[in-house]
């Protein structure tokens, strides 16, 4: 069977109600950019797809929180997550969004094609609706308990604890997003996608069909979606932002955000088209053309169930070859959280490591959460940098450089005969573009980017053993070769670093000057070419390709999240309420003056309590303290307290307290004394 060479690559269109973070790269962006790069490299016939989606509840919410109108959200974050996605080397051929017009008539198209073959069923139904706002409470209007994991703030359309694809109806101890009210049960009619009519097919096409060459993330969760049988899905909702329901009957309806995106991939294809002149029938249904989907495990279902049966409910399109999904990037041991800040976002990136893009690519693709959920952490990020991209890849061609340019001037020496170490290495370069080809195509980028590294460590390795600074001194023909050698493993490297590095691919083709078209090597003349880079061709200046990422510039990121933890722990600490009004004469009952702790000790055998001698200006009395895991002993005596005397005596381990202490805690819940401000106050004096 001929390997296809038209492939159409998509990758989830990112909702636009907040900037890109690493998650999204890690799961989605850099993987489909990888296989993108590497497909275009060996000759294929590639369009890679984004856009921004610009439907759904979720920017609906966003607009109400800003006070703004919906389109006013979708405008700022479009241009904010197309800006960085093109500075962080993302090569989409086309970057749409689905408020265009383009998708609005194909989405349009899609559903009325489908309605008029008879593929939908309609039916009226009781849905959630909040009378306050007087609206209906479709997906993200509403949380409550997932009936699935127990989670109880899962989402009306899909539980992100467990991925469970849920209905707003589904969720147990609804709750409106709106207004925080309990919802009601109200009828109303909508369009359903009978899914359980694609069940055989479904069955037939995963289960049988893809079951050794899926990844078994993927394949395990839609093989427990069909295996718990598939039910209708409404594919409209009762909303005011997003395409109209294009048929009668359809006034104040719109359709499902997760019908009218992934057809926002059909859409942007002919956006494409239409630009560069192209047809783009042929990228979405002929059948030689790969189909290749790049989402996170939580689009899994509507990437492998829902769109599928969209697709062949319509009849013309093909099905995705591959729905190559990563599982969660966390960020520092927790989950990355939007709404907490909890994340690393990349216009910060951008800003704060300016021209460091390959380094956060480098250090999401070898974390990628493949196979499962990873962590990102900025001493890992620190690591990866400084002890492999600076001390394997940068420090061989540096090496390289500078000594080609010392001995010959930077013009590439011709070879003497070559030893067996110089014929062992040049084959180990050959094989390369092979090993990391087969890597990719199975969807193992991390995999791939080692092997790619293992290509820089054999030049490290070979240069170590090689000695050509000390060869130079008794044999220069012997030397030479050597530099021969080294500077076809970086003419390699130039080339295969790309789809991984692009930032970096340019910038050593460039100092190897093979940029324009003539000296360039592609993939496969690697593996077939005697001569990459040949005698004779002039490089250029030594440059670093690579700097090393200080202690002060990762503690200044940890430092932000730290502030980011305070500030979410700070919001989510609930204040006692009020407690039942007292008299003023219940108020002058209480008997509160300023103390001094005079002596301190531990409570034998118990955990949180100090026995304390404090000088009340009236006596000196035992009080029992439940401050010991808050402070020692020796921390507190001579501490100013503030003591509540005329509380009855009271019986602890033994130990008679003969009143109490005043505390509270600070905003970051530490334990802390209510002292009297002025030293000047003398014990015993009331408080009133």
């Amino acid at each position: 069977m001929n390997k296809p060479k038209r492939y159409t690559i998509t990758s989830a269109l990112p909702y636009t109600n907040g900037p890109i973070h690493i998650g999204h790269l890690a799961g989605v962006y850099v993987p489909a950019d990888i296989y993108a790069r590497y497909l275009r490299l060996t000759g294929n016939d590639v369009v890679f797809i984004g856009g921004s989606d610009e439907h759904g509840v979720p920017i609906t919410i966003k607009a109400k929180n800003e006070g703004v109108s919906p389109q006013d959200v979708v405008d700022k974050y479009h241009a904010i997550i197309k800006q960085s996605f093109e500075e962080f080397g993302i090569s989409f051929d086309n970057y749409s969004r689905t408020s265009a017009k383009i998708h609005h008539e194909t989405a349009s198209e899609f559903f009325k094609t489908l309605y008029d073959k008879g593929e939908f069923i309609e039916e009226v139904t009781a849905q959630l609706y909040d009378e306050k706002a007087n609206q209906f409470l479709a997906d993200r209007f509403v949380t409550g308990t997932c009936p699935k994991c127990g989670n109880e703030e899962a989402y009306g359309d899909q539980c992100e604890k467990c991925g469970t694809s849920l209905n707003a109806t589904d969720l147990i101890n609804p709750k409106s997003a709106l207004t925080g009210n309990v919802p009601t049960l109200k009828e109303t009619k909508h369009w359903f996608l009978p899914l359980d009519r694609y069940e055989a097919f479904l069955k037939e096409w995963i289960l049988e069909g893809h079951k050794k060459d899926w990844k078994p993330n993927v394949y395990g969760q839609v093989k427990s979606w069909i295996d718990d049988g598939l039910r209708p899905r409404a594919v409209t909702r009762d909303l005011d932002w997003g395409i109209p329901v294009p048929v009668p009957g359809g006034e104040g309806k719109v359709l499902y955000v997760w019908f009218d995106a992934p057809i926002g991939y059909i859409s942007s294809t002919k956006e494409w088209a239409e630009r560069e002149g192209k047809d783009w029938k042929p990228y979405w249904k002929s059948d030689d053309t790969k189909l290749v989907h790049f989402i996170g495990k939580d689009n899994i279902v509507f990437h492998c169930i829902i769109f599928p049966a969209m697709l062949k409910a319509e009849g013309s399109y093909i099905l995705p070859e591959n729905v190559p999904a990563n599982e969660f990037l966390n960020l520092e041991g927790n989950k990355l959280s939007t709404s907490k800040n909890w994340a690393v976002w990349l216009p910060e990136y951008l800003k704060e490591f300016p021209n460091q893009q390959d380094v956060l690519r480098y250090a999401l693709t070898a974390n990628a959460p493949e196979t499962k959920d990873n962590d990102f952490t900025w001493k890992d990020f620190q690591a990866r940098n400084n002890n492999e991209l600076v001390a394997i890849f940068g420090n061989f061609i540096n090496r390289v450089m500078v000594l080609t340019n010392k001995y010959y001037n930077g013009i590439v020496p011709a070879p003497g005969a070559f030893s067996q170490v110089d014929e062992e290495t040049l084959a180990a370069v050959k094989a390369y573009p092979e090993v990391i080809s087969s890597s990719i195509e199975r969807y193992r980028f991390r995999e791939a980017q080692t092997e790619l590294m293992n290509l820089a460590r054999l030049g490290n390795k070979y240069l170590a053993d090689e000695e050509p600074w000390k060869v130079i001194k008794v044999d220069e023909a012997r030397t030479q070769t050597i530099m021969y050698v080294a500077l076809q493993i970086a003419s390699a490297l130039a080339t295969l670093s790309e789809p991984f590095l692009p930032f970096t691919s340019t910038k050593l083709k460039s100092i190897l000057n093979v940029t324009s078209i003539a000296f360039q090597t592609s993939w496969s003349e690697i593996s077939t070419k005697e001569v990459l880079i040949a005698p004779g061709h002039k490089i250029g200046e030594a440059e670093l390709l690579f700097s090393k990422i200080e202690d002060e510039t990762i503690q200044f990121q940890l430092d932000k999240l730290e502030a980011s933890k305070k500030t979410n722990e700070a919001a989510n600490k609930t204040v006692e309420p009020q407690k039942e009004t007292i008299t003023f004469d219940d108020f002058t009952k209480l008997d509160i003056r300023v103390g001094t702790i005079l002596e301190a000790e531990k409570m034998p055998k118990a955990k949180k309590l100090l026995v304390l001698k404090v000088d009340t200006g009236i006596d000196v009395r035992t009080i029992v303290s439940g401050i010991a895991e808050s402070f020692t002993p020796e921390e507190v005596i001579g501490k100013r307290v503030t003591v509540l005397v005329n509380l009855a005596p009271r019986d602890l381990r033994g130990v008679e307290s003969q009143g109490m202490i005043l505390m509270t805690e600070n905003a970051n819940g530490k334990l802390v004394f209510v002292n009297p401000d002025d030293t000047n106050v003398a014990n015993g004096l009331q408080i009133s």
